[in-house]
């Protein structure tokens, strides 16, 4: 195959895997070229936040990058910047074992937006990415939970 041909290949069995079944509420779509063309490289996502938890009603974007290496290397996966989360970089790189030491070429699309679905109401302060953020989940909960609320109300349904 040519150089992108294993990436890209799995890549579109994952699309079709998506597209025929895929939990509610979230999206994953490949990304659109100029020339209308589908880009599998780059995806567009949506993580909705848990029933239940204070991520509720929120519809989280996120942007998956994948590398000529995928599967072998994990995708990068970027939350708009700013986003506040315990583990989630200033520039919105998430920070999740999956997708460092701990990523396997078996994991797909779905199991990391699964995964990056439970990182938000489960934070891991043990690695934290944004200082304030671990402060207010260590010392004030309340404020934090008021934070992650209103976070949520900033990214609603889009129809």
């Amino acid at each position: 195959m040519a150089s992108g041909g294993v990436a890209r290949g799995r890549l579109a069995e994952e699309r079709e895997s998506w597209r025929r079944s895929h939990p509610h509420g979230f999206v994953a779509k490949p990304t659109t070229l100029p020339d209308g063309s589908v880009n599998l490289m780059v995806w567009n996502c949506i993580v909705p936040g848990k029933e239940g938890t204070d991520w509720e009603g929120g519809y989280f974007p996120l942007t998956l990058t994948f590398d000529e290496n995928y599967p072998t290397s994990p995708p990068v996966c970027k939350f708009p910047a700013g986003f506040f989360h315990v583990n989630v970089y200033n520039t919105g790189a998430v920070c999740l074992s999956i997708l460092g030491g701990g990523w396997k070429p078996s994991i797909t699309v779905r199991q990391i937006l699964i995964g990056i679905q439970d990182l938000l109401d489960n934070p891991n302060p043990a690695s934290a990415a944004q200082g304030l953020c671990n402060d207010l989940l260590v010392t004030n909960l309340p404020e934090y939970k008021n934070r992650i609320r209103q976070q949520a109300k900033r990214y609603p349904m889009r129809v």
